[in-house]
């Protein structure tokens, strides 16, 4: 398995090139510049607009700009009369982000902390995490009930709740549960103090939670319908077992898999933040931060932003091929 690991995580480094090479290509094809414009968002002077470019390595040639972005450069030390090497995103440094002219770092506007509260990074995951576990813990045995009560009313309720939950965009249930929790009974504000641990949380992760509910809950449906079906069951059934026992002993594990599956590229998206959910709750988090940064041509956090994600995608996607391993026996990693 630790050979299996280190595999995993050594391809992880050409896919974090070659998804930095492609968003910066992108973003450098896109017309405009990070300093277009001045602060007021007035035409910027040319000779100021030069002297920043300059000062950030944008008169580059593009593949340095790449090369010193993603990999390393050397900066000339006066005190040792030497160069030092700088790394860059594969060292874990995003470089600074055009948006503030040099005054912050990508690091700092994404993880670092700020005046009362925690970082932005903290708030995207959370309410990820949350809105992750929120889906499981919920479409999982509805998925199972309605699979066992098959072509019963609880089986047509839960298909019709799963079916209404993956119909209805993320966009319109937030809005319903503004009206209905926040206006008709005035259980939740909108602008939340996000100091609070529990309040601010409830309605962004009900929201957030509630496609990727609907999702887990059919999927589960199916995949325990398939199972149900195989020969292995029914023999276990012939044998005198119980129903708990074949449930939980023979079906659940493998009628799981596909669930754990998806749960891969679902976690990476939610951790990373989703847009319309922070900004129409107000979560504090990366969503709303990296689409402006696309806005203002800031290469440095729209590439981060590329970069984190897959990040995370890679993660997730190795825990879930582990997880395999213990669902399944059978499953090796050799």
């Amino acid at each position: 398995m630790t050979a299996f690991i280190l595999r995993r995580i050594l391809w992880q480094i050409p896919v974090l090139i070659a998804v930095g090479l492609i968003t910066f290509t992108l973003a450098k094809l896109t017309p405009g510049g990070p300093f277009d414009t001045d602060a007021d968002h007035r035409q910027m002077p040319p000779r100021v607009e030069a002297l920043l470019r300059q000062r950030f390595g944008l008169d580059l040639p593009v593949w340095r700009q790449f090369t010193r972005y993603m990999f390393f450069d050397l900066e000339p030390d006066p005190q040792r009369e030497a160069t030092t090497i700088v790394w860059g995103a594969i060292g874990g440094n995003f470089g600074p982000t055009y948006a503030s002219r040099g005054a912050r770092t990508v690091q700092e506007e994404l993880f670092g902390e700020r005046t009362g509260r925690p970082s932005r990074f903290y708030y995207s995951a959370r309410l990820g995490l949350q809105a992750l576990l929120f889906a499981v813990l919920i479409g999982v045995p509805l998925g199972i009930i309605g699979a066992l009560k098959q072509n019963t009313w609880i089986d047509y309720l839960v298909l019709f709740g799963s079916t209404l939950f993956v119909s209805l965009s993320t966009l319109i249930v937030s809005f319903l549960l503004i009206i209905i929790f926040a206006t008709w009974f005035k259980w939740f504000t909108v602008l939340s103090d996000w100091q609070d641990p529990i309040r601010p949380w409830v309605l962004p992760t009900i929201a957030l939670g509630s496609t990727s509910l609907g999702f887990i809950t059919r999927l589960t449906r199916s995949s325990v319908l398939e199972v149900k079906r195989q020969d292995y069951v029914r023999t276990a059934r012939a044998k005198g077992l119980g129903d708990q026992v074949v449930i939980w002993r023979h079906m659940l594990k493998n009628a799981l898999l596909p669930v754990i599956t998806i749960l891969g590229p679902l976690a990476a998206n939610l951790i990373t933040g989703t847009l319309y959910t922070e900004l129409i709750f107000q979560v504090p988090g990366m969503g709303a931060l990296l689409v402006d940064a696309i806005g203002k041509r800031d290469y440095s956090m729209i590439v981060a932003g590329a970069l984190i994600f897959v990040f995370f995608l890679g993660v997730a996607n190795l825990l879930v091929d582990l997880a395999y391993g213990v669902m399944d026996p059978r499953i090796t990693y050799d």
